[in-house]
């Protein structure tokens, strides 16, 4: 009899089940109908001021239905990561593309900086900056002309002073912000022509604060900034030594001209 009884109030428990989830399933169905099925959107986790870097400690992902959905509204958080927001956007609130920017000359460029580092700016030629076809994202080394013995041309050494360093801007064009052109075939792509933006005078490097007194010196006191463009996938940084006007002329005339300047050097003092 109890098993009996057991087995009734099991089938019982069974079919209560099917029903109920029948019955969900079906205001489901119509809760859909009405509204749209569920959609995964990119909300505010907490209150974002106008004009902050959003970053995955402020979203997260919440479902919707289908109609609530905003246009524009972001679905995958790495879509983004290290914009900056247009507007004050509250906790809840969907983020769409119309409320926040992409990092560029709008938002200016203190946002682009990374924490200890300094952006600083150097007046350059077209012979000193490969020919103006540098753009903002690359990375170069800096060279410099160093002369410490009063314009002996002997002692004057040429030196990288700085290591794979990062390009802010040239000259008002931020990173982040250089237009792309000559899309070739669908899906491809947008390749970007140097030779149309290479206008500026300025190029805007982001440095230490030692690295910024180091160009000052080099500015003032030196003999000229140079650059040269690296891989932006070469990292390696070696010690490279000074070049001599012996480096230059090789064994057997940097021999002769070291004898030369001897001579010289022998002739003033004799005068003195």
């Amino acid at each position: 009899m109890n098993s009996r009884a057991f087995t009734l109030s099991l089938v019982i428990a069974v079919i209560a089940v099917v029903m109920v989830q029948t019955y969900i399933e079906g205001e489901e169905a119509k809760f859909n109908k009405k509204y749209g099925d569920m959609k995964f959107v990119v909300k505010a986790k907490k209150d974002i001021d106008e004009l902050e870097v959003i970053d995955d400690t402020k979203v997260e992902i919440s479902g919707v239905p289908g109609s609530y959905m905003q246009p524009g509204a972001f679905t995958k958080i790495e879509d983004i990561y290290n914009t900056i927001a247009a507007v004050p956007i509250k906790t809840g609130e969907q983020i769409t593309k119309p409320r926040v920017l992409y990092p560029g000359s709008k938002t200016g460029l203190s946002r682009q900086i990374d924490q200890g580092k300094r952006a600083f700016s150097v007046q350059i030629s077209e012979a000193e900056a490969v020919g103006r076809l540098l753009k903002p994202g690359d990375r170069v080394d800096v060279l410099s002309l160093i002369d410490y013995a009063g314009g002996q041309i002997e002692k004057i050494k040429v030196k990288t002073v700085l290591h794979d360093v990062y390009i802010l801007a040239t000259g008002k064009r931020v990173t982040g912000n250089i237009p792309m052109a000559k899309m070739k075939i669908e899906n491809e792509i947008k390749k970007l022509d140097l030779n149309t933006y290479t206008n500026f005078r300025t190029v805007t490097l982001e440095l230490t604060p030692f690295e910024v007194q180091q160009m000052i010196f080099l500015i003032k006191a030196g003999k000229g900034i140079y650059f040269s463009l690296r891989n932006n996938d070469d990292k390696e940084v070696k010690g490279i030594p000074g070049t001599r006007l012996y480096d230059v002329l090789g064994d057997n005339d940097a021999q002769a001209a070291k004898t030369y300047f001897a001579e010289k050097q022998a002739r003033e003092e004799k005068r003195k």
